[in-house]
């Protein structure tokens, strides 16, 4: 590299660097600074001192290649606060926001300073990962818990106070060893890249708690950092590999933290608007909004397409993570080659990948047009079940293509039942407890007059049922073809006192209670036992479909479903009979009244009843699961 003096402090031998990798490289021995905009007149690299409060001085990066600007720094050295400035044409109405009395942060960066400072942090990412192996859990075998970094630890008595609510906090023993008992196999994160709060948000004192306002695709955010280090967050993920657990983030590349036209500019606006974000055609000074909040990446354009498959690639090449769930996972596949560069890489395509298969966009909602290979969040499942055990009418067909796997909304694209994440309810909407005792939703602490959140819940208030309720779910949920989800908490009642979009709550409405009653400590023993009984038969985790015929629709009277049966809205309990090296018989009554089933020629075990009472008599709002016997019924609950 040619070496040349540094205009501004003509102290510091500088080299005009590489176009590539982009972003700050450390190899040792001086740092590779290297940013991609097409639009930008001039670029200048600005050095801060340790607090990044104090601006050292600036760089000029007079060298660029194929539209990536960069400068070497041989002095340079891991720590190194940076932004940068970029000057350029304001023109909105040509889609174009240079402003170069802004810092902006590197989308490059792999760490990002908290508290408001756009300061990137170059890091040495020198780790030693000594024999961590990826669990590679079969997608058949695969339990997930759905959780929140923070939230999960942050009132866990037995987790030190500096590691509560923090990385090193979610890898500690008593989390992992209640993540055994349960029998999950793998943690599905929250957003942990580097996000800001909404300024309404901060102006209220609430926080995007959730995190889906992503800012830094590389950087996980330090506020869950006890540390401040990257190898915080690669020891949790080699602690949990250890523990036999895969890691699954929940990524956000549909939008960014920068908002609309009147958000701020802290990052892609200031770099190169017109490239990173997709404009309105007929407007450039306005947004394409598919997320719903207020802009939208444009990954139609090479270089945006190229950040997003080179983060998912950090996180899997160099920290580790076994796959990822795609936060509005439509708005990335719209008229861009997003899927196919996923399904052709050699490290993406061998991980664990999840659509959430819709956006606000037009044709928005794709549930079952994901390639195979693919996974989504199932919300036909979700409704479906929730409706079955609040005693809709109508609901006995769709109860049984959910329980199947729903073979109708993915075996026309050739996918198998592990396309379909199965959930009753996820960090969106209610948690368990609350489904089964709010009628509506109750979101005044959002301070949003209750207008924000889902208004069909399909919830109820069930009283002195609530708990067998949450256990017909549950156990409906992990006894369906498919991949289960588990929201964290609701193991132990976890209650939000009936919000159901607690985004901006960051606090005990939010946090996981460890200190449940007897009754939840009760509901954890169930959950474990359901996994168990998943585990110990494969017919309820089945790879493929079930061939025509295969599996038995049973009604209680005896006998198979017949067409009117099916088309009945009295219909409310239901018997699946499963075939297998032994075979299994799952019996579901939603009625308010017990009803008497008659059972299939041959005996028949209760290995699990959510009444306790033990079929072939099933108690109103129940559940039973049987198993072909060579002795005599038992009547063992559940």
């Amino acid at each position: 590299m040619e070496a040349r003096s540094n205009p501004l402090a003509g102290r510091s031998p500088i080299a005009l660097g590489r176009p590539y990798p982009l972003g700050a490289t450390w190899d040792g021995s001086g740092v590779n600074f290297a940013l991609y905009s097409e639009h930008a007149e001039k670029v200048e690299l600005c050095l801060f001192d340790p607090t990044g409060r104090r601006e050292l001085e600036r760089i000029d990066l007079a060298e660029r290649s194929a539209f990536a600007w960069h400068v070497y720094l041989p002095q340079a050295r891991p720590g190194q606060r940076y932004g940068y400035r970029v000057h350029g044409p304001h023109a909105p109405e040509l889609g174009h926001r240079f402003n170069a009395h802004k810092v902006l942060l590197d989308p490059y960066a792999r760490l990002v300073q908290p508290a408001g400072l756009a300061r990137c942090q170059v890091v040495d990412e020198a780790f030693s990962w000594g024999d961590d192996r990826a669990p590679r859990t079969p997608w058949s075998d695969t339990v997930i818990y759905e959780a929140h970094v923070r939230g999960l630890t942050r009132l866990h008595p037995a987790i030190a106070d500096p590691l509560r609510g923090t990385y090193a906090g979610l890898a500690t023993a008593p989390v992992i060893e209640h993540l055994q008992r349960l029998g999950v196999t793998a943690i599905e994160l929250l957003p942990v890249h580097a996000f800001v709060d909404e300024r309404r948000l901060a102006q209220h004192g609430l926080s995007n708690y959730w995190g889906y306002n992503s800012i830094g695709f590389f950087a996980p955010d330090l506020r869950y950092s006890a540390t401040g280090t990257l190898g915080e967050f690669k020891t949790m993920v080699k602690t949990l590999h250890a523990a036999g657990l895969e890691v699954i983030l929940d990524v956000v590349y549909n939008h960014t933290g920068e908002g609309d036209q009147h958000g701020p500019t802290l990052s892609f606006r200031g770099i190169d608007n017109s490239v990173y974000y997709r404009l309105d055609p007929l407007d450039r000074r306005h947004y394409l909004n598919y997320a719903g909040t207020g802009n939208c990446l444009n990954t139609s354009h090479p270089a945006v397409l190229a950040l997003v498959m080179d983060s998912l690639r950090y996180w899997v090449n160099e920290m580790h993570v076994d796959g990822f769930r795609f936060d509005l996972a439509v708005a990335l596949a719209r008229d861009s080659a997003f899927l196919a560069a996923v399904q052709q890489d050699p490290a993406l395509s061998q991980v664990k990948l999840i659509a959430e298969p819709w956006d606000l966009g037009p044709h928005g909602y794709r549930l079952g047009g994901f390639s195979p290979g693919w996974a989504e969040w199932n919300d036909k499942y979700r409704d479906t079940v929730r409706s079955w055990w609040r005693g809709d009418a109508g609901m006995v067909g769709g109860l049984a293509s959910r329980l199947a796997g729903s073979s109708d909304v993915f075996e026309g694209a050739g996918r198998e039942p592990t396309a379909s994440v199965n959930y009753a309810t996820a960090h969106d909407g209610f948690t368990l407890h609350d489904l089964v005792s709010y009628e509506h939703k109750q979101n005044q602490a959002n301070l949003e007059d209750n207008r924000d959140g889902a208004d069909d819940n399909r919830s109820w208030n069930a009283g002195a049922l609530r708990s067998r309720q949450k256990r017909n779910l549950l156990a409906t949920l992990l006894f369906s073809q498919g991949v289960p989800m588990l929201l964290a908490g609701d193991e132990l009642g976890r209650t939000q006192r009936g919000n159901n979009n607690a985004y901006c709550q960051d606090n005990e409405l939010s946090w996981v209670d460890w200190d449940p009653g007897a009754e939840d400590r009760d509901l954890a023993a169930f959950v474990a036992r359901l996994t168990a009984l998943r585990r110990e038969h494969a017919a309820l985790r089945r790879r493929h479909y079930a061939r025509p015929g295969e599996v038995r629709w049973l009604k209680p009277q005896g006998g198979e479903m017949s067409e009117e049966d099916w088309r009945s809205p009295f219909a409310r309990c239901l018997g699946m009979l499963v075939p297998g090296e032994e075979s299994l018989l799952l019996l579901l009554n939603a009625h308010h009244e017990a009803v008497a089933f008659t059972l299939p020629a041959g005996e028949w075990t209760t290995i699990l009843d959510t009444a306790g009472e033990g079929a072939p008599l099933l108690q109103a709002h129940s559940l039973a699961l049987l198993k072909a016997s060579s002795r005599g019924p038992s009547r063992a609950g559940g």
